[in-house]
């Protein structure tokens, strides 16, 4: 198997929020042609333009076979299985699974945009994902560590 490195952000604000990121990240590692290469700790965030509770995030490096659309196909069914609804724009949400990397790829079409669109602009995601690969690359845009003073506002706690 040709394993190529994606990084996905991991979001719950619903129901247990940290045993539900918990089971994901155990779920994540068992998709087809796929292995769990790191797990960032779990952090508590305030919503980001929305309300609700804090979210409980996570980033995990998956070594994954499968190609930018099946991956993305296998994080929304995994989605549905903990009762993702989509009522609106930034509603709280049982579970949100974001591919935020995927190898050096650059991709723009209507159903996957990566790197993930928001990224560079959200602690949830530069801090665990930093923690996990402090020298990483977002392709297209550079260093990730080069973005952390623009999230330097806003309040994450590791759990």
């Amino acid at each position: 198997m040709s394993a190529t490195p994606c990084y996905i952000g991991i979001g719950a604000n619903l129901g247990d929020a940290q045993d539900t990121v918990r089971r994901t990240i155990a779920m994540l590692g068992e998709l087809p042609q796929t292995r769990l290469a790191a797990q960032s700790s779990l952090f508590s965030t305030a919503p980001v333009d929305a309300g609700g509770d804090d979210y409980i995030n996570a980033v995990v490096r998956l070594d994954t076979g499968l190609q930018p659309l099946e991956l993305l196909h296998a994080l929304q069914a995994i989605e549905r299985d903990f009762g993702r609804e989509r009522p609106y724009r930034n509603a709280p949400r049982t579970l949100d699974l974001d591919i935020l990397v995927y190898g050096s790829q650059v991709i723009a079409s209507d159903a996957l945009t990566v790197p993930h669109p928001r990224m560079t602009q959200r602690a949830f995601v530069l801090i665990p994902l930093l923690q996990i690969d402090p020298f990483i690359t977002i392709p297209g845009l550079g260093p990730a560590h080069a973005f952390v003073p623009g999230v330097a506002g806003q309040a994450i706690r590791k759990i």
